[in-house]
């Protein structure tokens, strides 16, 4: 037996570590490394049985009991540095110190990606020297910190051309997202842009935003300034399938309408579509009005079945405003608690805009939220034409004014029903080309569209690349850091001088 157990022993390290490489190759065939490691388990303690007097024996000697320290001193180490490894892996903490937090992400990015439902994956089509490669890297390592739902591959279109003309790449710097039968692809790296095409793949359907047209609304594929075109990307990117619609020519709104907006409409609505409006809302839909100062539209009566009235004149402030400015650009900082506000803190830029105030007997089936208010120094100016802007106690309505009012029934929905909810803000050029990328405005429309479109996770700040942000001050602060810098500071850099050529003096 002893002529063989050399053999015997040689033979189980071999198939242990066979068993070792077929688990690595190929680790869908369990029952071939089980097989290989169970025979290599069986040999092994034989060759241990058959050497067990001569094992005995060299585990009495000194040098053997110092080695086997040693090696014991080794394998603990080794230990402590995989259990290290393991545990960091599982509970891994990230600092960013970045300056801008250029490695943070957005909070409702963090919403979007904990919310996943199935894996996504991500390829990316970009060669390494390029700076493209480097921004998806940075971010996509930030999404796939926080969800193993998420699968990167980075692809170089140049070394695997196969790959990217199955893909049907044309375009470097291009990254392609696929979870179930969704696919979509994002050309530029950006948060925005990543966290848009997440929201899209990971859902089935589309929430369907409808604009109302053909009163003079603000044209969705106008890219002039007044027109809706940013409005309209801003939306696809956050998963909404968004479209234009003619209650002229509709005998009703469609029933898969999320949300039917008003998008600053100036002629007439006609009495039928204010019915099919009103028939809508009636059966749970969602309403989103921007109507403004000049409007000819004529939704007084409308809007009066909920007990919304549109206030006359033109707000202006004295102290919420641009510095500098007109006297109707108004920065509004005033939000009050709601769902579409919460965590707000970005100031709103309104040019020219009308209040929105609430008669409780027409809308008392109705709780009337307001979203926005000016400051106590602003009022409503009647006549903005006819003589300086001053406020007059006889024409013009005193501030603090709502400009923004949420709108939801207080009678309990039915089970299985819509709960119906409109918005109502009076002003609409906010949301236009020329305003919409103003800090706050993008974030006011999106939370409000979101609130209404029942997508609670976007109700959020929305992804936002690291930029400079700066500091718009309003009159008032304008004006204290005029004296600070022009007096305060020069007068104290005076009086310390003289104080101190004083003391010299004495010396």
């Amino acid at each position: 037996m002893n002529r063989y157990s050399k053999a015997i022993g040689m033979t189980g390290g071999v198939l242990a570590v066979a068993g070792l490489i077929a688990y690595s190759l190929v680790p869908d065939t369990l029952w071939l490394v089980t097989l290989c490691e169970g025979l290599a388990l069986i040999l092994l303690i034989a060759f241990f049985v058959i050497h067990f007097e001569s094992l005995k024996a060299f585990s009495a000697r000194r040098s053997t009991r110092l080695g086997f320290n040693n090696a014991l001193l080794v394998v603990l180490l080794v230990g402590i540095l995989v259990i290290v490894n393991f545990l960091a892996t599982r509970h891994s903490t990230r600092w960013d110190f970045s300056e801008t937090q250029h490695f943070t992400l957005a909070p409702q990015t963090y919403k979007v990606i904990r919310g996943l439902s199935r894996d996504v994956k991500v390829t990316v089509f970009s060669p390494q020297r390029s700076q493209g490669y480097n921004t998806y890297h940075d971010l996509l390592e930030g999404y796939r910190h926080e969800s193993d739902k998420i699968k990167v591959e980075f692809v170089d279109p140049e070394r695997r051309p196969g790959v990217a003309r199955q893909y049907g790449i044309t375009r470097a710097d291009t990254a392609v997202l696929e979870s179930g039968p969704q696919t979509t692809r994002v050309t530029a790296p950006s948060e925005a842009e990543l966290t848009g095409a997440l929201i899209r793949v990971s859902k089935d359907g589309k929430k369907r935003l409808l604009f109302l047209e053909g009163h003079g609304e603000r044209g969705l594929e106008s890219a002039e300034r007044e027109g809706f075109a940013l409005v309209k990307e801003a939306l696809t990117k956050q998963g909404y399938d968004v479209s234009s619609v003619s209650l002229l020519k509709e005998a009703a709104v469609p029933e898969d309408t999320s949300v039917l907006v008003m998008g600053g409409p100036r002629r007439p609505v006609t009495t039928e579509e204010k019915d099919r409006i009103l028939r809508y809302v009636g059966a749970g839909g969602h309403l989103l009005v921007l109507i403004d100062p000049d409007s000819q539209a004529g939704l007084d009566d409308l809007l009066h079945r909920w007990g919304v009235v549109l206030g006359p004149g033109v707000l202006v402030d004295l102290q919420d405003r641009v510095a500098q400015g007109d006297l109707t650009a108004l920065l509004i900082r005033t939000f009050t608690e709601h769902e579409i506000t919460q965590d707000f803190t970005f100031a709103v830029l309104f040019p020219v805009s009308r209040h929105v105030t609430f008669n409780e007997q027409a809308g008392k089936d109705w709780d009337f939220v307001p979203l926005a208010r000016t400051s106590p120094r602003s009022w409503a100016e009647t006549n903005l034409k006819g003589r300086v802007v001053s406020f007059s106690a006889k024409e013009d309505v005193q501030g603090p004014l709502p400009l923004a009012a949420a709108l939801t029934p207080k009678k309990p929905v039915e089970e299985g029903k819509r709960r119906a909810a409109i918005v109502v803000v009076g002003n609409s050029s906010f949301a236009s080309n020329a305003y919409v990328n103003f800090p706050g405005n993008t974030d006011f429309l999106l939370h409000a569209l979101g609130w209404l479109a029942e997508e609670r996770e976007l109700i959020s700040i929305t992804p936002k690349e690291p930029a400079f942000r700066p500091f718009i001050p309003n009159p008032a602060q304008e004006r204290t850091l005029l004296y600070v810098q022009v007096l305060v500071l020069p007068l104290l850099t005076f009086v310390w001088g003289l104080r101190i050529w004083r003391r010299r003096r004495r010396l």
